[in-house]
């Protein structure tokens, strides 16, 4: 059994591209194939990489496509070479903790996973269980809550040199696992009984427990117009998050959906646009996975949406 084989596919249609890393990926999909590699929606690709947000760093599998990406397997690496890959390349790209692998892991790979038979160094990962956004469990607005210490946060959206934005969070006093780790996340969150919005009470906002699918900042913030023309949940004046707005989400320890939100919101929005800009030039992200703050492109496919408002 091939280790594709292992992870329920047919390994005669698909191969590992031994030449991706996470940089490349970054360029390919967001400029819908940058590199001339990518033909069609479909297409799926298969790389390794090592994932070093939180220790022991990590090596995976990943599949990725357009508007696609999917961690399919852990690989039991001996910890020694993926470290000294990791020291070997220096400073991380702007994927932040995502390194290539190198030549020496590369070699191990193909001699004790690709081409070997025992596959007990490849851990799937399991897909997580069908969500309910039905029951949130949360109090509604008309019940008894305690006395709050409510907060003020941005709402105007603006433009953030990278360095600004460390002091931005700790002003902010917002957890966030590399700028602020050691800030509590507290709010208040209640059930507006509408299945699609719960409010926080501390932060005067409501949120939407969904959201969008992945995609371009145009569309993103066409959908928050159109959201607004239609009256979603009853109103029209609904809007992205500011990076403190989305921080304000983030609780200390991850839900079983695997993100640091609780688990009344849907999982299927890991990370979120916010409004702001980056100076010189891409879009802040808020990343609920890993409780962390980035930038990117705000293009093809981008990121995904999940519209708040101002509760007057």
């Amino acid at each position: 059994m091939s280790f594709f084989e292992k992870l329920g596919i047919n390994s005669a249609e698909v191969s590992i591209d031994w030449e991706l890393t996470p940089a490349d990926t970054f360029g390919m999909f967001e400029s819908w194939g940058g590199k001339e590699r990518v033909r069609h929606k479909s297409e799926r690709f298969y790389y390794f990489y090592i994932d070093n947000w939180q220790p022991p760093a990590r090596l995976y599998l990943m599949e990725r496509g357009i508007k696609y990406a999917r961690v399919l397997a852990r690989i039991a690496a001996p910890q020694e070479k993926i470290d000294k890959c990791i020291a070997g390349q220096g400073k991380a790209t702007t994927l932040d903790a995502s390194y290539a692998i190198d030549e020496d892991i590369r070699n191990w790979l193909q001699e004790n996973v690709v081409d070997s038979k025992d596959q007990s160094l490849v851990i799937p990962m399991e897909a997580g269980p069908e969500e309910d956004l039905l029951n949130t469990g949360l109090p509604t607005p008309a019940d008894p809550h305690p006395a709050l210490q409510t907060k003020t946060l941005r709402s105007v959206p603006k433009a953030f040199k990278e360095a600004e934005i460390e002091g931005l969070i700790q002003e902010a006093v917002l957890f966030e696992r590399r700028y602020n780790p050691e800030a509590g996340a507290e709010k208040y969150l209640v059930d507006n009984g509408d299945l699609l919005t719960v409010s926080d009470m501390t932060a005067n906002l409501m949120w939407e427990r969904g959201g969008s699918d992945i995609n371009s900042i145009r569309t993103i913030q066409a959908r928050a117009k159109e959201l607004n023309a239609n009256k979603f949940a009853g109103y029209d004046d609904w809007r992205l998050p500011t990076i403190e707005e989305g921080l304000s989400l983030l609780e200390r320890t991850k839900n079983d959906k695997d993100l640091y939100l609780h688990p009344c919101f849907s999982k299927a929005q890991p990370f979120i646009f916010t409004a702001d800009q980056r100076d010189p030039g891409g879009h802040w992200f808020v990343d609920f996975a890993q409780a962390r703050v980035f930038w990117a492109s705000g293009f093809n496919p981008g990121g995904f949406g999940r519209v708040c408002r101002s509760i007057k």
